[in-house]
């Protein structure tokens, strides 16, 4: 492979497909022959190696979840002897046993090239620098970033998730071109570099970050605080490598998925039955290439949508939306069901309120649950005009999301900032605790 083109830019839709199916036939081959825990699971669907003889045929196959890789510790869905494993990562889970999944050299050497398929879809070139602020060890993070840049053939500046002194530092005394973080970790750089006054002291064009759902407000926030041309949405999961499965493009419209490494399956989460183009489901994956730890019908329990039109970039890999929640990030309030994004996406269009916000549940004594939904001001509102704001908000959750919720507006900043992901919702209802309302 060319090293500055790592983007088979010609491939046709049926190419693709010659190239799914001869890697489903091979991911489903390879597991059932080295895998006890898919040989098992596929023996008890009925489904052997050579009945894959079309994509569709992928509908047989049986779900692999969450809980099968944390009941299968410390080495779940492991296809190759100890021997060939270079390298583990694990999940940053924080309930039950963490996922660990094994990596093969040629895992390793695939992520890489997977990841130098991102930075060619940013634009960025050799001669950019590229400052990595997400973790390194077990989290897959900050090592892809590294490693993809490394075969783009950038200059990486690993940093990791350090102090803004140390990251003002490099931003300034080296240039620094591109910027990769987690989004609350973006938002957090963007105001320290509006606090300290040195965007005109910095290079910064472009910004990479995912690992959580952001609102375009974020965005927004971010690119006029830091003068970044670009910001681009990266998907990441340690189940399927690690970041660097895909990247939103310079047209900002949907994310380009490497579909020549993985399938990419949008299920209804309770039916497990495809949904129609363009509607919302849960993202289930099946790898193509993966030998350590390959993945067959792995359910992520990522909402999102396939977007069928072409895109304007003229990319032929396909695109999914943005991810739009969880499906085990659903909340019922009042016997209505809730995801976080829905909210995100009726704050992001309302003016005068800052990009942070929280929900927190509440039960009260009366047999009541109360929402209440903590906002920041916007820093350049007054807070004379809360009251009317607290009003917009209420009559926009009941008129999108049909639940009422009591508002409080706080000052800009007054929300925690965090260099890894942010938590938006606070169920105090089993605690008994009681809203101050």
């Amino acid at each position: 492979m060319n090293e500055s083109n790592f983007m088979p830019l010609h491939l046709t839709e049926s190419e693709l497909r010659a190239i799914q199916l001869k890697g489903l036939q091979w991911t489903v081959s390879h597991a059932y022959n080295n895998s006890p825990f898919y040989r098992e699971r596929l023996d008890r669907a009925g489904v052997k190696p050579e009945d894959i003889k079309e994509l569709d045929d992928i509908r047989r196959l049986p779900f692999t979840t969450a809980e099968d890789l944390q009941e299968g510790y410390p080495f779940p869905l492991r296809s190759v002897p100890f021997e060939n494993i270079v390298r583990v990562h694990a999940s940053s889970g924080t309930t039950g046993k963490r996922k660990i999944l094994c990596y093969t050299q040629k895992d390793i050497d695939d992520w890489a090239n997977m990841f130098a398929r991102c930075y060619q879809m940013a634009g960025v070139s050799k001669r950019d620098r590229i400052q990595i602020a997400v973790g390194y060890g077990l989290w897959t993070a900050g090592v892809g970033f590294q490693a993809g840049c490394e075969r783009f053939g950038a200059m990486a500046v690993p940093v990791g998730p350090a102090n803004a002194e140390i990251h003002c530092q490099m931003l300034v005394d080296l240039q620094t071109t591109v910027f990769c973080a987690t989004a609350s970790m973006a938002l957090l750089m963007a105001e320290e570099i509006h606090r300290r006054g040195i965007k005109d002291k910095i290079a910064l064009r472009k910004i990479i970050f995912g690992a959580e759902r952001h609102s375009a407000r974020m965005r927004q926030r971010i690119q006029e605080l830091t003068g970044a041309e670009h910001l681009f949405d990266i998907p990441g999961m340690t189940e399927l490598y690690g970041p660097g499965t895909g990247l939103e493009c310079i047209a900002h419209q949907g994310i380009h998925f490497w579909a020549d490494y993985y399938i990419l399956e949008i299920l209804h989460p309770e039916t497990l039955e495809p949904v129609a183009p363009g509607e919302v489901g849960e993202m289930v994956v099946t790898t193509l290439r993966k030998e350590a730890s390959p993945l067959i019908r792995y359910r992520t329990r990522d909402l999102s949508r396939l977007i069928p039109e072409p895109c304007p970039c003229g990319n032929p890999f396909p695109r999914h939306d943005h991810i739009l929640g969880r499906s085990d990030d659903m909340f019922i309030f009042r016997a209505v069901n809730i995801y976080p994004g829905q909210i995100d996406h009726v704050l992001s269009q309302i003016s005068g309120i800052g990009s942070e916000y929280q929900i927190h549940l509440y039960h009260r004594e009366d047999g009541r649950d109360v929402m209440v939904l903590k906002v920041e001001r916007a820093p350049e509102s007054s807070p004379e005009k809360d009251p009317i704001l607290k009003d917009t908000i209420a009559q926009a959750i009941r008129r999108h999301i049909l639940v009422r919720a009591d508002v409080e507006v706080l000052d800009y900043g007054t929300l925690p900032r965090t260099d890894r992901k942010s938590k938006r919702v606070f169920d105090h209802r089993n605690g008994n605790s009681q809203p101050g309302v």
